[in-house]
C-alpha cells in the first residue's frame, strides 16, 4: 500500500492563489539538483489549475542557467502578477531550505517574466550567453538574464501554511 509521507509545505496559500505539491523529486542529482519541489498553481474562486512553480535546490552550473525558480502560467491567467503571487507564497519553504537569496533566470526576449523579477524585487545580476552545452537543459535559450530573489522574512510570516488533514 501507497502511503505518502507527512511533509509540511504540501499546501501554501498566496495572495487570492493556493499552491499545492504536485511533485518532490531527487531525479535531477546529474544536474546538480539535490531536490525540486513543484506546486500546481490554484485559483480557488474560479476554481481553476493557473499554472505551476518550482524551487530547485543545491548549486551547479545548470542552476546558474535555469534559476533555482521556475514557473509557468498558462495563457488566460497572464498578465496578473500570478507568477510573483506563487513565488511569494513558496517563502516559508524557501526559509525552511535556508535560502537567504535565489537564482531566477530568464530569456533576454521574455519581457513578462522579467517583469516578474521585477515585481518580486529582484536584482540582475547580469545577462550570461549560455553554453551550448547546457543549451538543450535551457530550451535552446542563447542567453539568460540572471536575478537574484532576496526573500523577505515578513513574507514567510504572512503566508499562511496549511497541513493535510488526517
Amino acid at each position: 500500500m501507497f502511503r505518502r509521507l507527512f511533509f509540511a509545505h504540501q499546501r501554501l496559500l498566496g495572495e487570492g492563489l493556493e499552491l499545492h505539491l504536485s511533485e518532490r523529486t531527487t531525479r535531477d542529482r546529474n544536474h546538480g539538483i539535490a531536490e525540486t519541489f513543484t506546486y500546481d498553481i490554484f485559483l480557488p474562486a474560479q476554481r481553476a489549475y493557473a499554472g505551476y512553480v518550482s524551487l530547485r535546490t543545491g548549486e551547479s552550473p545548470e542552476i546558474y542557467y535555469l534559476g533555482h525558480i521556475g514557473y509557468r502560467v498558462n495563457p488566460p491567467y497572464r498578465g496578473h502578477g500570478l507568477a510573483a503571487q506563487a513565488v511569494r507564497a513558496l517563502v516559508p519553504l524557501i526559509v525552511d531550505q535556508q535560502f537567504h537569496s535565489l537564482s531566477i533566470t530568464t530569456d533576454t526576449d521574455n519581457i513578462p517574466s522579467r517583469k516578474t523579477c521585477e515585481n518580486l524585487g529582484c536584482v540582475l545580476e547580469n545577462i550570461v550567453p549560455v553554453p551550448r552545452k547546457y543549451r538543450e537543459l535551457c530550451m535552446h535559450s542563447p542567453a539568460k538574464c540572471r536575478y537574484i530573489y532576496f526573500p523577505r522574512q515578513r513574507d514567510a510570516e504572512r503566508i499562511v501554511l496549511h497541513e493535510p488533514a488526517g
